[in-house]
């Protein structure tokens, strides 16, 4: 999806969007909030405005300044020193603190080199220079090189081919091209899909070795002057990253389901399903330029070419000799968690958890110590509120990560440790990672979407002026407009046009909520800004800094005070509710939506199918072949047989039809209810998602047992929803379809009967 830059939008619809009512002023009546009456609302938004005033006196410039002044990565001291000093801070707002150590799997490299033996020699460069505008790129102690963990070791001399973004799609036109990658190295781009993928496919493929590089098209000069006269990425930054296969598992790969301590059984790093065989570099586009410059063979697809001033070939003729060699140390390093806990008032056995990691893989100003800032200048207004007498009705648990980089180490190992009382207890996760500024992007358990609607309506935007959630509404319409918009994005923007809830983003992976929500079950929010200002020019890199942070992402440091108030809010407002603050109708609609996305995908599939048999079988392929860029047919994807969806549909109606009664039950008399029963009541909503979870896990990774959000196999990141049903769908495995369906459907009406439980006990 493409969207318009706010230079280019068609200013009558952004008018438009914001002539909505404005957010809710001082002197207004208290609107209701879900989960409270009239009177306990007023309560709650007053001191959520005492809350406002606290988080907007935070020093998040210092902090920031502080945290990110040496490297953070796992095992550097200045992370342990960041973990002792944010222990600190938290004890001093009146928390109690420790921090929770781990012994986890960190191969780390000794030495990596890249050389182009012909058709002419190049050495690469493989470090990042020293920026005069940036005053911590001068450091060397401690700065890890470029690479990517948990990739594997070795010395190879090999031919190379260009694979563009290195995905699935990439390597079955290659084959049609001809070009098979058995044997060689292989150079993909940075985007589209996850860091790791590239690797695996390559690996699964027969390739020895692979290269990953930032292409300036997608986030260097093409897109806006380069770092540091402007934020885009230059010609010598590196993305570095994990390639861990956490789609099987996140966390340390040699523990898999079970917490990396003292006495846990470990795998060997040959026996890890998660860990990579084959070296794998990350590289600058300096030094993949005249790695491309180098190759023959056919010319690349107008799709794959990127920016840089050659003409993209695919190689693979064997006129390239490239050698690489990678040898990492098997290591062993400590993770340090700090966990910070401030007991409940009234309800101290139920827990609202909250959390952003600190480690980065070199300062990481943006990614994460920004949203490290917002957690602590939450905790410390919230501190503030409970000696002034406002302590929160449920217990809040604020965890500081480290680990998350590598793949999810910290929370993971955590999560795991403490699984039996998170599953007893935890009633919601908000996670947040680094922040930027812009428009709120949230995502989560579709039964919190009123939730998140009306924390944004409530808080204003501020460069707008106007509320997150008008402005979250305005983008949604005009993005809207483009001529590539998606069905789904359309769709939404019409539910901002009529005043509707705003939708929720379904979660794949790539942050700390994945334990809480596709493993354990339990409700879960990640929420950030961005969308303007720099940030993906220097991800990564040792050049995500104080000083760029400064300049390119939050120059006025106003949008960490407003994650903050965002985040900070749905923590109060879920700690203090009476009733804990869920619309189940929401999420019914929201699975309503993913049936509908899996039968038009079973039926696209279907036609798909069907066509390219039919043009394999008359020769079509054959017939348009251009004999100087051969392209033969592809292979063929399975037939698509006809499947039966109804007892999936009858699920959903059911399921919606009881969410809506009992949403309206709540809404009517769930605050009125003598303590014991609303306690029960509570603690009946607490275990509702945890019906959603396959005891056995999904296909291939028993890890991850949510039936209605997982990351993809095939993406990563990228959620998949409804994912036993859909990823079965895109393999062509008919019994595993036929066995998830039967299972998603069981779930569904486990939760239904939760409701039912629910609604029969508020009858009474």
């Amino acid at each position: 999806m493409s969207t318009i830059p706010l230079s280019r939008f068609p200013w009558a619809v952004l008018a438009a969007a914001l002539s909505l009512p404005p957010a809710a002023s001082a002197a207004d009546p208290a609107p209701r909030l879900i989960g409270y009456d009239a009177t306990t609302s007023a309560a709650q938004i007053a001191v959520e405005r005492r809350f406002d005033q606290q988080v907007g006196q935070a020093d998040y410039r210092s902090w920031l300044q502080q945290w990110s002044a040496a490297p953070n990565q796992v095992g550097a001291p200045h992370n342990l020193t960041n973990a002792q000093d944010i222990q600190r801070r938290f004890q001093s707002y009146g928390w109690d603190a420790r921090i929770e150590e781990y012994q986890v799997y960190w191969p780390a490299p000794r030495s990596v080199e890249l050389e182009l033996l012909a058709p002419a020699p190049y050495r690469a460069r493989l470090s990042e220079p020293a920026l005069a505008a940036d005053r911590t790129s001068a450091q060397t102690r401690d700065v890890l090189p470029p690479y990517v963990i948990y990739g594997g070791s070795g010395e190879i001399t090999a031919d190379l081919v260009y694979v563009n973004y290195g995905l699935a799609e990439d390597y079955r036109l290659l084959a049609q091209q001809g070009v098979d990658v058995k044997g060689k190295i292989v150079i993909a781009r940075y985007g589209k899909g996850w860091r790791g993928l590239k690797p695996r496919l390559a690996q699964e493929h027969g390739a020895v070795g692979t290269l990953i590089y930032s292409d300036p098209r997608d986030d260097g000069y093409f897109q806006d002057v380069a770092y540091p006269e402007g934020p885009a990425r230059s010609e010598w930054s590196v993305q570095r990253g994990s390639v861990l296969n956490f789609a099987r598992y996140p966390g340390d790969p040699l523990t898999p389901g079970t917490p990396s301590i003292s006495g846990t059984p470990r795998l060997s790093p040959d026996e890890a399903a998660s860990v990579l065989r084959i070296p794998t570099v990350p590289i600058s586009w300096g030094d993949a330029r005249p790695l491309l410059a180098a190759l023959g063979g056919p010319i690349a697809p107008e799709a794959w070419r990127g920016a840089l001033p050659l003409t993209y070939r695919v190689g693979g003729d064997g006129k390239v000799r490239l050698r690489l060699k990678v040898d990492n140390e098997a290591q062993t390093r400590t993770l340090y968690n700090v966990i910070a806990t401030l007991p409940g008032s009234t309800y101290p056995d139920q827990w609202v958890v909250r959390g952003n990691h600190r480690d980065a893989w070199v300062f990481g100003a943006a990614d994460p110590l920004s949203g490290t800032a917002a957690l602590l200048a939450e905790a410390q207004a919230i501190g503030e509120l409970a000696r002034q007498g406002e302590r929160p009705r449920r217990t809040l648990v604020y965890a500081s990560w480290d680990g998350e980089e590598a793949g999810l180490l910290g929370s993971t190992e955590w999560v795991e440790q403490h699984a039996d009382e998170l599953r007893a207890k935890a009633v919601l996760y908000v996670n947040t990672d680094g922040n930027g500024r812009g428009f709120l992007e949230a995502g989560g358990s579709h039964a919190l979407q009123a939730l998140v609607n009306q924390i944004a309506a409530q808080v204003e935007d501020p460069d707008s002026g106007v509320s997150v959630q008008q402005r979250w509404r305005a983008k949604l319409q005009v993005d809207a407009l483009a001529g590539d918009a998606r069905p789904a994005l359309k769709e939404a923007a019409q539910r901002a046009e009529s005043g509707q809830d705003l939708p929720l983003k379904a979660l794949g992976s790539g942050s700390d909520y994945s334990p809480f929500l596709q493993h354990l079950g339990l409700p879960t929010l990640d929420l950030g800004y961005g969308g303007h200002g720099g940030g993906g020019g220097v991800y990564h890199s040792l050049y995500d800094s104080y000083d760029y942070f400064a300049r390119f992402i939050d120059p006025g440091f106003r949008y960490l005070p407003l994650l903050a108030k965002t985040a900070g809010r749905a923590v109060l407002r879920t700690a203090n509710a009476p009733v804990l603050p869920q619309r189940f109708e929401d999420l019914a609609t929201a699975i309503d939506g993913f049936a509908r996305q899996l039968k038009q995908q079973a039926d696209a599939q279907r036609r798909t199918a069907a066509t390219e048999k039919r043009l394999a079988e008359s020769g079509a392929y054959a017939a348009i072949s251009n004999p100087n860029r051969p392209l033969a047919a592809p292979a063929l994807a399975p037939a698509v047989p006809a499947l039966d969806f109804s007892a999936l549909d009858k699920a959903i109606v059911r399921l919606t039809e009881t969410a809506k009664r009992l949403d309206q039950r709540l809404a009517d008399k769930g605050t009125s209810l003598p303590p014991a029963r609303l306690s029960a009541v509570n603690t009946a909503i607490q275990r509702l998602d945890q019906a959603l979870l396959a005891p056995e896990g999904l296909p291939g990774r028993p890890w991850y047992r949510n039936l209605v959000y997982a990351p993809g196999l095939a993406t990563g990141y990228e959620v998949k929803t409804l994912p036993g049903i859909r990823e079965a769908l895109e393999d062509g495995r008919w019994d595993d379809l036929g066995r998830y369906l039967d299972k998603t459907v069981a779930a569904l009406d486990a939760y239904r009967a939760g409701l039912v439980a629910l609604e029969a006990d508020l009858a009474h």
